[in-house]
């Protein structure tokens, strides 16, 4: 099902004269070599589409009796390594490694986890929580059961069961009723009823919380985000507001990820790599354009300033150009 993982806004698309078998051999020369021909590595897996490289992936273990996976941990090394892994590993796997990540070892990070959730589909949280069994033999709820709590948990476990509407029709009186519903929830009483919010966050269809929104305004002549801000707290507030953000524009959700990642000192490889590649045959050429908005600079010229060598070389040809 890998046309859940494409969209038309990407940078990476099928590559036009396709031969998995000779892509196979050239990566195997690439690799075998004395010395690793990295440019040769990028040429190819970046410019080739998920399902390509996952022929490829079929191929070269076909021909070769070795995981292409394997192979390129053996020969590569430190987040370039954890690009050209994360290229030819199958989407909803790639998803469920990072959720594992995200929950291993002491504490948990909050925001990756929050972001993966709230930007899948409901078919690909499906998909990512089957995968995610299929590789650990756990459900990806008993660990987010296991690794958060309270309504922040709750809110998790909601969108990690794909129920949200998918729909693009929006019901305008369904719209007034959730206002009001949230509206009553939240600024309108003594206390905050945080079922509410999640119940309508997180399983309304994001055209649908737009509207919401839009009349959640006219009764409380506040925007919903300054009210979450106001009735909730901690991480629960902090995936809150990303549905909210998601649901408004969601490219401009993860430009803002990327721009956190790649600013100061330091770079946040794990959220940069997973957005790179998770995004780049869906919707990459809108989080461009949203950063080039949001920092007055391109995504371009941000990953050339904050990395380096080869590394920096396949994240730029994943990116897909200047603007």
């Amino acid at each position: 099902m890998a046309s859940l993982w494409v969209g038309h806004r990407g940078t990476v698309r099928d590559y036009p004269g396709f031969s998995p078998s000779v892509d196979a051999e050239v990566i195997r020369k690439a690799i075998r070599g004395i010395g690793t021909d990295e440019k040769t590595l990028i040429g190819i897996l970046t410019e080739r589409s998920h399902a390509q490289r996952q022929l490829i992936v079929k191929e070269y273990q076909a021909a070769y009796g070795k995981e292409l996976k394997g192979d390129l941990k053996g020969d590569l090394s430190g987040h370039f390594e954890h690009l050209m892994v994360a290229l030819v590993t199958p989407p909803a796997v790639f998803d469920a490694k990072q959720l594992k990540k995200s929950m291993k070892g002491t504490g948990t990070d909050e925001d990756a986890l929050i972001e993966i959730l709230t930007t899948r589909t409901s078919r690909q949280m499906k998909e990512i929580s089957q995968a995610y069994y299929t590789v650990y033999k756990k459900s990806l709820g008993d660990d987010i059961s296991s690794e958060t709590s309270g309504d922040f948990q709750k809110a998790l476990l909601t969108l990690a069961d794909g129920r949200r509407d998918e729909s693009l029709k929006v019901d305008e009186q369904l719209a007034k009723k959730d206002a009001q519903v949230l509206y009553n929830a939240g600024e309108n009483r003594w206390g905050t009823d945080e079922d509410k919010f999640t119940e309508i966050l997180c399983l309304r269809s994001f055209p649908q919380l737009k509207r919401t929104f839009d009349e959640y305004r006219s009764i409380s002549q506040k925007d919903i985000e300054d009210s979450i801000k106001g009735e909730v707290s901690g991480h629960f507030e902090d995936l809150l507001l990303a549905i909210a953000h998601c649901a408004r524009n969601t490219p401009a959700f993860l430009a803002e990820r990327l721009h956190q990642a790649l600013k100061g000192a330091g770079t946040d490889e794990f959220t940069l790599n997973r957005i790179m590649v998770s995004r780049s045959e869906l919707d990459l050429l809108d989080i461009r354009a949203e950063f080039k908005k949001r920092c007055g600079y391109s995504l371009y010229s941000a990953i050339k300033s904050d990395t380096s060598g080869y590394y920096e070389m396949a994240l730029l040809k994943l990116c897909g150009g200047d603007d």
